[in-house]
């Protein structure tokens, strides 16, 4: 049995109510939950939230919404693994036992199926612990600068600051899409970014966070596109 885990609390800060405010015609994350569904591979799609209004509109488009997250697992500081940790005790606790859970993201509209079941796909070769979706820099980071107090700037690599970028190694991060896990890795919330991890990489022309209505801007044009142009279904 696979289970998928959506982590969504409602207190969002940066973009009000970003779990449900409408996004190509639907609430933000009825597109996640319909991705899961659609891949065809979980016996449950899990929204865990601390939020009526979130889990009116889950249960509405088709997940399920067994528990109220607890508040200690509610704030700004929580982190992914500890909320998924505590969807899959409650499972464990009412005797079922993933194979292995993927915690989708709530606000990762260009998620797509066929990525999820390459996820599992990886996570099923015995020496991985999760699998997760990543992306390219766009530009590679070795010729980053920041901006000094001054007003001038300075480069976080200056021994490359002649290296041409086709020298440069490729960099990858997190795609903030899907996330892979075998339960007991959940459990003992071990590190998601380590060797004993693998991913699948996105384009980055298909890969776009969103925390401020800049990336929600951007994400929504580049869902139409994908939408009437890349052959991804709309939902």
């Amino acid at each position: 049995m696979n289970v998928a885990v959506i982590p969504a609390r409602g207190g969002s800060k940066r973009i009000p109510r970003k779990n449900v405010r409408p996004f190509a015609g639907l609430p933000m994350i009825a597109h996640s939950i319909r991705c899961a569904q659609e891949t065809g591979l979980f016996a449950d799609v899990i929204v865990s939230t601390d939020d009526d209004e979130i889990a009116e509109v889950a249960e509405r488009f088709g997940a399920t919404v067994p528990f109220r997250r607890p508040a200690e697992l509610s704030d700004d500081t929580t982190g992914t693994t500890a909320v998924v940790a505590h969807t899959v005790e409650w499972l464990r606790q009412q005797g079922r036992a993933p194979a292995a859970v993927c915690c989708i993201y709530a606000t990762a509209p260009l998620v797509t199926p066929a990525d999820i079941a390459s996820g599992l796909s990886l996570l099923q070769e015995a020496r991985w612990r999760y699998a997760f979706s990543a992306t390219t820099y766009v530009f590679p980071v070795f010729r980053a600068f920041r901006e000094l107090d001054a007003g001038g700037v300075e480069m976080l690599f200056p021994e490359h600051r002649t290296s041409r970028s086709q020298d440069l190694p490729e960099t990858l991060h997190d795609a903030g899409q899907f996330y892979w896990g075998r339960p007991e890795a959940w459990m003992a919330q071990e590190a998601i970014f380590a060797p004993h991890s693998t991913f699948v990489r996105i384009p980055p022309w298909r890969v776009q966070d969103i925390d401020t209505p800049d990336d929600w801007h951007r994400a929504e044009v580049l869902h139409r596109v994908l939408t009437a142009e890349q052959g991804i279904p709309a939902r």
